[in-house]
This record gives C-alpha cells, structure tokens and sequence, in this order.
C-alpha cells in the first residue's frame, strides 16, 4: 500500500501541479472573517454582559480565553501534521463543527466550569479553523504565488473585527449575551461548515522533497537547527511585545489625559493600518531578503513603542503614530505566514509553522495579562512601552541570524 501511495504521488508529480480548487479563496476569505469574528472578536465585546449577568469575575471570564489561545497554540503542532498529509477540508470543517458546538456549550454554561471547557474546546476549534491551516492551504495550492493569496486572506481577516464587533454589540442591545452567543453559533455553522466542506475539495498537492534551494530536506533538522531556533524565538518576542502594546495603548493614553473616545480611536486607527500594511507586503518580499526583512520590521516595530514611550503629544502625532504601528504590524502578520517558505519552502508546511506559532500563540495570549501587570512595577505605562521596545530590539538581533546554511539537510 505504502508503495502504492509513492507510486501515485510521483505520478501526480510528474503531470504537474493540480489543479487548485476554484473556491478556495474567496472561501478562505469569507470563512477567516466570520471565524475571527464570531469565535475571538465577540468575546470582548460581551465580557462586560457576561461579567454583569452572572456575577463571575472578569479575571475568570478573561482566564478561559486565554486558555483557549493557549489550547490552540498547543493543538496547532499536530494539527499542521495532519495538514501536511491530507489537506485542510477535513480539518476546516471539523473545526467548524467544533466552534459551533463550543459557543453553544459557553451560552448555556451555568457555572464557570462548564463556561471555560467550553472555551477550550473553542481553542481547538481556532486551532482547526484560524489562520494556520488556512496558511497552509494557500502554501500548497497557490505555491510559488501563495505571497499574493496570503495577502488576500489577511486583507479578509483584517475585516473580521470591523464587522462582527459592531454586529456583536447590537446584537447584545437587544438580546443577552447567551442568545447572542447562540445566535452567532448559527450563523458560524450556516457560513463556514459548508463553505470548508465544499470549496475545499481538490487534489492535495504532493509536498515537495527538496527546499528552495535545491538541498534535500530533514525537517526534524530544520526544528533543531539554530536558524529555526532563533526564528520562533525573535517570533515570540515580537508577539509578545506586540500584543502587549496593542491591549496597554488605551491605558497609556487615558493616563497622558486624553478621552477614551481619543484612546478608542487611536486603537482603531492601528486597525485600519494593519490592512494597508498588508498590501505594501508583497513588495517587501520580492526585494528585501527574508532575514533582512525580519530584522527591519521588528526592528521598525520597537522604534513605533519607543515613540509611543516617548512622545506624549500632541494627539494628532499618536494618531499617526498609531497608524504607522498599525502598518508595521499587518506586515508582521504576513511575515510569519510566509516565513517558512522563505527559509526552506513548502514542504511539511503545516508541522514547521504549527512548530514556529505555537511559542508566539502562546506569548500573545499571555501578554494582555503580564503586560498590564508589568505596568506598575515598572513605574507606568510609558515605562512599559520603553521595556516592550526592547523586547522588540532583542528579538530583531534574533531575526538577523535566521537565514539557514546553504548545506543544510
């Protein structure tokens, strides 16, 4: 059998690439919108609902969706193996189903017990459903253009806050948050269910043996070698800086004296530079080397939380300051989903970046909680900012050092 299934995939290697399904991204596009939106964005905006409706604690509400992000960070590395050897429909779809099944058990939860085990089994779902198996597919079916529908699904999950956050909170005007909960669970199951179970069929591509650069690949090496090591490393620190700046700017703000309308928008205002950041990408990509461009955007990154340390006005330059931020980040966003490719192409795609997020899942779903922590002993947020920029400024002397030897095998 075995022999079977080599024989079968150097024939389908020999004939050339398959064809790609037609669907498959403007499916991705839609299916990253609704999944972020419904099974991440919702959550802050009715924790607040949710805190006040049953007496339970923010620190508990917040601790199980933490815990989601960490479940994900965790089931991502084999949930990448299984893409590499079946593709993403069967994973898609099932995590679909498991989203589905988790809000429901989250809606009806009567105690926080039941309440956070259904937030892990969210974890599992985002695990299955967010934008690691969605990189991956695009990897293998768009490879070597996957640069451009990469940048088209991120430009897509950009819009997920932008249309569900405000959906989410009328729906919580009208309703509680437990039919808000079920009411989104619905629409999950109506959009994205059949949307990865159909658009998703086409032949699985054959992963290919040799890297970009012609060598023969070991990917149990490639996990062990330092340009790897040093990668999910400077990755990590990134995240973690990065999403630590992202949930203390309000507070950073307020503090300066300005109105939380101010602050609000200037967390907005980052939003709306991620997307553009996400369309300059492509150009990064065809002139500025992976390593180098690792190093410059995370290196760009910090220079943006020193400003932010340092500049205390006048509003207009936070604003754009925000923006530019916002900019730098969208980038990074792309930068990890192609960072592998860049190194040592696609094959074992979806065990290699399960490997490379899982360390960064985990820092951003830590940093909203030790970031904020870290405020007061540090003396302030400004403080914060100046110790997040060199987190950043370390993790960019990491970056420097990721391009693989020539003779790696």
């Amino acid at each position: 059998m075995r022999q079977l299934t080599t024989a079968s995939r150097a024939a389908a290697a020999r004939s050339g690439p398959p064809q790609r399904p037609r669907a498959a991204l403007p499916a991705l596009c839609l299916t990253q919108i609704t999944s972020w939106g419904i099974v991440y964005y919702a959550f802050p905006v009715l924790n607040p609902q949710i805190t006040a409706a049953t007496g339970w604690s923010a620190a508990t509400t917040t601790g199980a969706f933490s815990a989601a992000l960490l479940v994900s960070a965790v089931a991502g590395i084999r949930i990448g193996r299984i893409l590499d050897a079946r593709g993403p429909r069967t994973v898609m779809t099932a995590g679909s189903v498991t989203g589905t099944a988790s809000l429901v058990i989250i809606a009806t939860a009567p105690t926080p017990a039941v309440f956070s085990a259904g937030w892990l089994l969210a974890g599992l779902a985002m695990a299955c459903t967010f934008y690691q198996p969605a990189f991956a597919a695009l990897t293998r079916w768009w490879a070597p253009q996957h640069v451009r529908a990469l940048t088209i699904v991120t430009l897509a999950g950009g819009l997920a806050s932008t249309v569900f956050a405000p959906l989410t909170a009328l729906l919580a005007s009208h309703f509680s948050w437990r039919h808000t909960y079920l009411i989104l669970a619905a629409v999950l199951a109506a959009v994205t269910v059949p949307a990865h179970a159909f658009a998703l069929r086409g032949t699985w591509p054959p992963a290919p043996s040799t890297s970009t650069t012609g060598t023969t690949l070991n990917t149990a090496a490639i996990a062990r070698s330092n340009p790897f090591l040093l990668l999910a490393a400077a990755l990590t620190l990134s995240a973690f800086a990065m999403y630590a700046v992202v949930i203390t700017l309000v507070p950073l703000l307020l503090d300066r004296g300005y109105s939380p309308a101010q602050a609000a928008w200037a967390l907005g205002l980052g939003g709306a530079g991620q997307t553009l950041g996400r369309t300059l990408y492509a150009t990064l990509a065809r002139h500025i080397s992976p390593a180098r461009r690792a190093t410059a955007l995370i290196a760009l990154g910090g220079s943006t939380t020193a400003a932010f340390a340092l500049i205390p006005g006048p509003y207009p330059l936070l604003a754009a300051l925000a923006v530019i931020a916002g900019t730098i980040r969208g980038n990074l966003t792309l930068l990890q989903a192609t960072a592998i490719t860049d190194r040592w192409g696609s094959h074992h795609y979806g065990r290699l970046s399960g490997l490379l997020a899982a360390p960064a899942t985990t820092a951003s779903a830590l940093a909203p909680f030790v970031g904020t922590a870290l405020a007061l002993p540090l003396g302030g947020y400004p403080h914060l900012f100046a110790a997040l920029a060199l987190t950043s400024a370390l993790a960019a002397l990491m970056a420097w050092r990721t391009a693989p030897a020539a003779t790696q095998r």
